[in-house]
């Protein structure tokens, strides 16, 4: 396998597909920023539960998928900022994802929180992903 410049959208393909497959798990390699943008997934009831697998060089994530009644409960990811296009917004302008039923995820001088939660306290910052 090849050197992975885009970890964050390697991880978020990874979910897409074994979403659109309806795996129930998918595996992937462990990073910091991976992990807390998986925890956010997880409070806000996009997936079942996040493991750490492995040690050192062999660290992965176990990411367990979420459905209901057989129904992904993700329906669609999109990576906003890219490393060759980072995308940054005041708090004003935070977007909306799918009117409220998605979560935008934003990287903020606070840490990695929801769009909603940036609003609240009146942050801006770079616009990482949308989840819905």
């Amino acid at each position: 396998m090849g050197i992975i410049t885009d970890p964050i959208s390697d991880m978020l393909i990874r979910i897409k597909n074994a979403n659109q497959r309806k795996h129930r798990t998918v595996l992937m390699p462990y990073s910091k920023v991976k992990e807390v943008i998986l925890n956010i997934l997880l409070i806000e009831g996009f997936i079942s539960d996040v493991k750490t697998t492995g040690e050192g060089i062999k660290k992965e994530l176990s990411v367990t998928l979420k459905y209901k009644n057989n129904v992904k409960v993700i329906t669609g990811v999109k990576r906003i900022s890219k490393p060759s296009l980072r995308v940054y917004v005041s708090n004003s302008e935070i977007p909306q994802v799918l009117s409220g039923y998605g979560t935008a995820i934003i990287s903020t001088s606070n840490g990695m929180i929801t769009g909603k939660k940036a609003k609240e306290l009146g942050v801006g910052g770079e616009v990482i992903a949308y989840v819905w």
